[in-house]
């Protein structure tokens, strides 16, 4: 079924090559399409386009049709281009010409904007809970090994003290900056494109407000024209959240490779959550981080893959966006289940208590050494030059007691301050 169809049929090989992959995809928007479904025929009904006992029957059949969606038996055959068709199929199927009103004053443009609006706030939401318990995790950490004194590094080289409190704590600092991203993702979501029809609006009395209330937006996308832009910029929003979320994850992840080599030897997992090679014995490879490293490096990607696509589009709809769906569909599962691993991974991750006892680690007491001198009353760089030449000469002795007590350091992870923070930016 076309809702465009004119009475002729398309040439099969451009019907299959458009369709691309909208019917699978759209499955993931069917229950998003059929709430908007229902906003739209409320608000015909309250301008006179359908009687009460038309929108009651329709809002009947909408609902059973959700129903069938949440059950996983609604599908979507390849007579029909996508969700939006197959929809008005089976209202007219079973409702005749009530079914056939309910595209009255709407475009499948603001149509399929209303479902990714729809879906993106949800799906935030569902990101925004996960970014919060891996960061009730690494909080939890962070208290517990808050005094595992941790080998610094810089330029791969050995550098001062850290912690274990520290480094946990700094992950679940930076989830706060990638909320803040997700939030502002959000609230671009947050604004009803449905009215917009084609992007030019349309000469049906609608009323916006009415739909934009029933869709729980909390704004509208005023201008028509600006409604329709939306569609690319969305996408690109949430990607740059999503990316930002999966550079943290990366990060993490890739510290955790360097830190469990046998050359570090700072952290490992149980047994059961590595996995082994086909040749040698002895290995336990860390392969849950090193996919999470790699599919957070893919999303990290899609930014500038949106920016590639749409770029220099003129105002006004193109079949060019299709090719967004499947990208952002795929990044915000993908998202979803770096962060469900990381969790796990987290949540089972043994901690080496004693690496620091490394005599390799010697030297990264040297800015201690430095510093007590300098509170002694000797300048910094005399100190700095006492300290070099003692180096040099293999007459250091280092001072291993570590005392620091400014906010964020090792004696003060303020992590009461890091959780208020995060509070206030996850409750935004």
């Amino acid at each position: 079924m076309k809702l465009w169809n004119k009475g002729y049929n398309i040439n099969q090989f451009v019907e299959e090559y458009t369709a691309g992959r909208d019917r699978v995809l759209d499955l993931k928007l069917a229950k998003y399409d059929v709430l908007g479904n229902i906003a739209h025929a409320k608000m015909l009904c309250k301008i006179g386009i359908l009687t009460e006992p038309e929108l009651e029957k329709l809002v009947t059949e909408l609902n059973h049709i959700q129903e069938t969606i949440e059950k996983g038996e609604f599908t979507i055959e390849e007579q029909f281009e996508d969700v939006h068709s197959k929809i008005e199929f089976l209202l007219t199927e079973k409702l005749g010409d009530i079914g056939k009103k309910i595209h009255t004053a709407r475009s499948r443009n603001d149509q399929v904007l209303v479902d990714l609006h729809l879906y993106v706030k949800a799906e935030l939401g569902n990101i925004k809970s996960e970014v919060k318990q891996l960061f009730d995790v690494l909080m939890g950490l962070s208290e517990k090994h808050k005094d595992v004194l941790l080998a610094g590094y810089t330029h791969l080289q050995v550098a001062m003290p850290s912690s274990f409190g520290l480094w946990f704590g700094a992950y679940a600092e930076t989830l706060i900056d990638d909320l803040i991203l997700l939030n502002a993702a959000y609230k671009i979501a947050d604004q009803n494109p449905l009215g917009s029809a084609a992007g030019y609006g349309t000469s049906f009395p609608i009323d916006r407000q009415m739909t934009t209330d029933e869709l729980g937006f909390s704004t509208m996308h005023y201008n028509v024209v600006a409604a329709q832009m939306s569609r690319g910029r969305l996408e690109k929003t949430v990607a740059f959240a999503l990316s930002s979320l999966a550079s943290t994850l990366s990060k993490c992840a890739m510290d955790v490779c360097l830190y469990m080599s046998q050359n570090f030897g700072f952290v490992s997992f149980p047994k059961e959550l590595t996995t082994g090679s086909s040749i040698m014995p002895h290995k336990q490879n860390p392969d849950v981080m090193e996919l999470i490293r790699a599919r957070s490096n893919k999303i990290q990607a899609l930014p500038q893959e949106i920016a590639l696509i749409t770029n220099n589009l003129p105002s006004g709809y193109h079949r060019d966006f299709q090719e967004l769906k499947e990208s952002l569909i795929n990044s915000i599962e993908v998202s979803l289940e770096n962060l469900q691993a990381m969790r796990f991974m987290m949540e089972n991750i043994i901690i080496n208590t004693k690496s620091i006892e490394n005599p390799m680690y010697e030297y990264m007491y040297s800015v201690e050494n430095l510093n007590k001198l300098v509170m002694q009353g000797m300048s910094f760089r005399e100190a700095y030059q006492v300290l070099g030449k003692q180096i040099l000469e293999g007459k250091f002795e280092a001072q291993t007691k570590v005392e620091h007590t400014h906010e964020g350091s090792i004696g003060n992870l303020s992590l009461d301050k890091i959780q208020a923070k995060f509070d206030t930016v996850f409750n935004e």
